[in-house]
């Protein structure tokens, strides 16, 4: 038996290994796929552009009438925001530029951001696993696609990705250290703040690239000045390094702490005095940080901190010379498994999606929503604590823990591996950040819905209005009227459920989510997916059967009271596209959403007036869709059916709930197993 067993472990071994090598295989060319489905898209869209509509920073330098061929100064229109020695390379490029204006800036560009993306993920702290090395550049290219740095600098023509590159080149890619730092003196001489890397080199030993580096950049600065002295004067000491230059430096564009101070409401003096002062402070503290993680032997995160400080005390940074801090996701940060995933994810939402997606338009937010770009480059600056490669979870992070393994429901259907019962508390700013990116997602699905109903599809929306009040009559539940107008001729009544309709809508939800993260963690998560099953199949049913509600029925005589009097005279009366889709009333989210609350509540709660509680809140929101004229009553249904819906693709998919007694065995071993492993 003993020499069976030692003879079977070699026989399967390497049939475990084929089987991993295969996955990876199919991961890598999965994810070389995205990447290129992302560069072809973003190359069409630049493209099918008509001219004058794209390339327009690009066509203010080497158009026709651009900067680069008018006589005089460069920077007498304010237009051109490059460096002398900038200007001084692209002129002789105008003619080129003109005649193929598109096709080679846009290739050119693409070329630039895939070896960005290659050097990037051959820069990661060795050693690297197998796994990380085969996919970690199709990941850094297809981030680099989806970034609004890089997005902005395809569709205006920008050159912010060249200097970023060329430090990465300078630190990682060239041989000898005066090769290397005559790289990123160019960088400096096109983007003067990369300068701040002189200091970064000087004090991680490697000084003959930091002497190379300020010699190549006086080099530069020398050569335009004498080719363009009025220029050179005018970019230097007039517009002290290029401030002033563009737009407003209040712009929301200018992400730089000069313009987050701006829009705080500082002016004159006491903010210029005020930006030295705290820029000093960020250089200073932003520099000693790299030195230390560049001796940790994290030299790309060394980069993307230096780069982070250089955004910061920039008078101006624009959107396309923010890549530096889309390289600081490469840092750790969290002790726990599930505290690892926030950074990254934080950086990659701040720098792919618009501001306005990831904090709520509520006014006491908007500093922090004006500003999150810098803010996240100067946490990466100063703030955020990346463990050191000497931590012992810097390879090991505390292992979330799991229920025991549930088995599948159907033979054919898989559990799914992401949908794993861990019984852990989630990290917090994680779970925020997941809940608003969802909820503005689900609003632009929902809202995108609203397209056909404006462009002739009205009709198609109260035709099915018409067809759920047939079907109502048919069951002799059609008493949407009759409750309306009932409810109109009582002020009180009226009130209560105009007041319940828009404010317990969200708030019971969140409260209930809250609570359970709190006070129940695994009941959280399984609340969490079937909540999120329930929203995704109503989007189908917003997207697939557009439903006019009793209330924006002409005919029907409803009387909206939470949103006054319809205008039925104008083509598009009631939507409100600004807002939200007006035509999404089939499932009823405001039911299905309270219906998920009574359900969990009763399902998790103890005491039963608790549990009584959570069910009498569906009834009211059942009364409250049908007085004030939004939902039919088999909208309700319709909800209804989603919730069940979302609470049995959840059973399948993840198993029954999980519950938060002691983890299993299994877990046990493996936790015992990662803590002895960061003890060793």
């Amino acid at each position: 038996m003993a020499n069976a067993e030692r003879t079977g472990r070699p026989t399967g071994a390497p049939g475990a290994a084929g089987a991993t090598a295969a996955r990876l295989r199919a991961a890598r060319v999965g994810l070389w796929l995205i990447a290129t489905l992302l560069a072809v898209r973003q190359l069409a869209v630049v493209l099918a552009t008509p001219r004058g509509e794209r390339l327009t920073d690009l066509e203010t330098w080497v158009g026709p009438d651009g900067v680069l061929h008018v006589e005089g100064s460069l920077y007498d229109s304010t237009r051109f925001t490059g460096t002398p020695f900038g200007g001084l390379v692209l002129k002789p490029l105008t003619r080129s530029a003109e005649q193929a204006l598109g096709w080679g800036w846009t290739f050119g560009t693409l070329l630039l951001v895939v070896a960005l993306g290659l050097v990037a993920a051959r820069a990661l702290p060795q050693p690297v696993s197998r796994r990380t090395a085969l996919l970690a550049a199709p990941v850094a290219i297809s981030l680099l696609m989806l970034s609004l740095p890089v997005r902005n600098a395809f569709w205006l023509g920008q050159t912010g990705i060249l200097p970023v590159l060329l430090v990465l080149l300078g630190c990682f890619a060239v041989r000898g250290e005066r090769a290397g730092g005559a790289l990123v003196g160019l960088a400096a001489a096109l983007q003067p703040t990369v300068l701040l890397f002189a200091p970064l080199l000087w004090f991680t030993g490697r000084r003959h690239a930091a002497v190379s580096l300020g010699t190549a950049f006086a080099a530069c600065t020398a050569l335009a000045w004498a080719a363009m002295p009025h220029d050179t004067y005018t970019y230097w000491v007039h517009h002290l390094a290029g401030t002033g230059l563009g737009g407003p430096a209040d712009d929301l564009a200018n992400q730089s702490l000069h313009g987050a101070l701006l829009r705080l409401g500082f002016s004159g003096p006491p903010e210029i005095g005020l930006f030295l002062t705290l820029g000093a402070g960020v250089a200073v503290l932003g520099v000693r940080r790299a030195v230390r993680y560049a001796r940790d032997g994290q030299l790309l995160l060394a980069v993307a901190v230096t780069g982070c400080a250089a955004v910061v005390i920039s008078p101006t940074t624009w959107q396309h010379q923010l890549l530096w801090v889309l390289l600081a996701v490469v840092g750790r940060v969290g002790k726990r498994a599930s505290d690892r995933p926030v950074w990254p994810v934080a950086v990659i939402l701040v720098m792919t999606l618009p501001a306005k997606w990831l904090l709520p338009d509520m006014g006491f937010l908007h500093p922090l929503r004006d500003n999150a770009v810098v803010l996240a480059a100067l946490l990466a600056a100063v703030a955020v604590p990346f463990l050191p490669r000497t931590s012992p979870y810097y390879d090991s992070p505390v292992p979330a823990r799991y229920a025991a393994p549930a088995r599948a429901r159907l033979r054919y259907v898989p559990l799914l591996p992401f949908l794993r019962r861990v019984t852990a508390r989630p990290n917090l700013l994680l779970e925020l950040l997941l809940l608003r990116v969802t909820y503005a997602a689900y609003s632009q699905v929902r809202l995108a819905a609203t397209g056909g109903t404006i462009s002739g599809g009205r009709e198609r929306a109260e035709r099915h209005g018409e067809q759920i009040l047939s079907v109502e009559r048919v069951l002799r539940i059609d008493i949407e009227h009759a409750v309306n107008h009932a409810v109109v001729e009582v002020d009180r009544l009226r009130g209560f459920f105009d007041f319940y309709h828009t404010s317990f809508h969200f708030a019971v939800p969140l409260t209930v989510l809250g609570v359970l993260y709190w006070r129940r963690p695994a009941d959280y998560r399984w609340a969490r997916s079937t909540l999120g099953l329930t929203t995704l199949l109503a989007l189908v049913g917003f997207w697939a059967y557009p439903l006019a509600p009793p209330r924006l029925m002409p005919d029907l005589g409803i009387i909206d009271t939470v949103h006054g009097v319809q205008d039925f005279s104008r083509p598009d009366y009631g939507t409100l596209t600004s807002l939200t889709n007006q035509y999404a009333a089939m499932p009823s989210l405001h039911f299905g959403w309270s219906l998920w609350c009574g359900l969990v509540i009763a399902v998790v709660a103890r005491l039963w007036w608790v549990r009584v509680l959570g069910l009498l809140h569906p009834l009211f929101t059942a009364m409250a869709i049908v007085a004030t004229g939004n939902h039919w009553v088999l909208d309700a249904v319709g909800g209804a059916a989603a919730v069940l819906a979302g609470f049995g693709l959840a059973h399948v998919f993840q198993g029954p709930r999980a519950t938060a007694a002691a983890h299993p065995d299994g877990a046990a071993a493996h936790h015992r197993a990662g803590t002895a492993a960061r003890r060793s």
